[in-house]
């Protein structure tokens, strides 16, 4: 699975970015799909994930409210809806794949490490 993330730029303190990621290859609908984020001198921080049919989502509470994840499986894309971004999301954002069957919940899917593939990244600025 190729994954091409897409949709950052520059932004106002307050504003709203969607961000894209489709992705090449079968199978698509098989995935556990989520977003995470790396900051300049931070650690990759997780973001959001879906289920493989969009049914349910999981979210860190730091976006909770703000960002919400949705997937098109007819489309091969994964959504990262952003809302009221605020300078502290400036970051580097990466979709990921996981074709690991695990208990969605278990906090499993929040983890870097249970992700098999990874998007280039999409930069997004939040100006203040």
């Amino acid at each position: 699975v190729q994954l091409q993330a897409s949709g950052g730029g520059l932004v106002q303190a307050g504003g709203s970015l969607r961000l894209s990621c489709v992705a090449s290859g079968a199978a698509f609908s098989k995935y556990v799909m989520a977003w995470f984020r790396q900051a300049p001198g931070k650690e990759r921080e997780f973001m959001s994930s879906v289920t493989w049919n969009g049914g349910r989502t999981s979210s860190a509470d730091s976006v909770k409210g703000r960002f919400t994840t949705s997937r098109d499986n007819a489309k091969n894309t994964v959504y990262l809806q952003m809302n009221g971004l605020k300078s502290e999301d400036t970051a580097v954002y990466y979709c990921s794949a996981s074709g690991r069957p695990r208990a969605y919940g278990s906090g499993y899917y929040i983890k870097g490490a249970s992700y098999d593939y990874w998007g280039q990244g999409t930069l997004v600025t939040v100006s203040s």
